[in-house]
């Protein structure tokens, strides 16, 4: 794979005047030609250099599944400490948590280029960048101390879990259960299935937000919650978290597709 740098930062420049929209929306404190320039094409290089030759033997490998362990292709967890070594994951957190403080628009040209190397390797990182986000928009002050640090260094990774076995497309009719325990922190129960990067080995924990319905809440989507169910407790100890197997697919097979069971 030869990266298309020079395709994007004609895009960026020449078509979209990139450089002069963030400068009438922040002036000084906007990305420069030459930072946006370096960053485009040193992600090109990265995903030259790491990520695309690990695309076919990551699919024909695939992931492994034993006993609720997942397993990711050969290179695949190389490639992520890689990732982190070279401070990806944060490029456009807040700074006040780790983050560069880049702009989210900056972020997809290096999304762009992972996804077009190795679309399983990238769906890591990517959901990761999910949940980044709805914790800087609507998690508490708590919640992001607790967090953020570590998805922005790409030492935790995230996922979404909404799909259940009996409801697909049709969010509303979730049945994952969450009840209030007497310190005031949620209990989960129920299953949900094809959970992209659900489990695997390239990070120290996986933060899952999970979308779950309280015993009083209405029917359909009105009444659906969003739960922040880490693999590991802030303590340390294993939470009810275990995956009951993962899917085989046509396709994508180096991104772990997971069943997982809240207990």
């Amino acid at each position: 794979m030869t990266a298309s740098s020079r395709d994007i930062l004609f895009a960026l420049h020449d078509v979209l005047d990139y450089q002069g929209h963030y400068r009438r929306l922040y002036g000084d404190d906007a990305p420069t030609r030459e930072l946006i320039d370096a960053i485009t094409e040193e992600a090109a290089r990265f995903c030259e250099g790491e990520l695309a030759p690990l695309n076919r033997s990551g699919d024909e490998e695939g992931c492994t599944f034993s006993k609720g362990q997942v397993t990711a292709p050969a290179g695949f967890k190389a490639a992520y400490d890689k990732y982190i070594e070279g401070g990806w994951a944060s490029l456009c957190g807040e700074a006040e948590y780790g983050g560069q403080g880049l702009p989210d628009s900056l972020g997809l040209v290096l999304e762009h280029l992972m996804a077009a190397a190795n679309p399983a390797w990238t769906m890591y990182p990517a959901l990761s960048r999910g949940v980044v986000e709805a914790l800087e928009h609507h998690g508490s002050p708590e919640q992001k101390n607790e967090f953020l640090p570590k998805l922005l260094s790409g030492e935790w990774t995230g996922t979404m879990c909404l799909t259940e076995p009996h409801a697909g497309s049709d969010v509303g009719l979730v049945r994952t259960k969450a009840e209030v325990a007497a310190d005031g922190s949620y209990r989960i129960s129920g299953t949900k299935i094809f959970i992209s990067a659900g489990e695997h080995d390239l990070s120290e924990n996986i933060v899952h937000l999970v979308l779950a319905r309280t015993p009083e809440a209405p029917e359909g989507t009105r009444g659906i919650s969003m739960f922040i169910v880490p693999k590991f407790n802030l303590d340390g100890s294993r939470n009810g978290v275990v995956c009951g197997g993962i899917e085989a697919k046509m396709g994508i097979h180096g991104n772990a597709t997971c069943m997982l069971h809240f207990e």
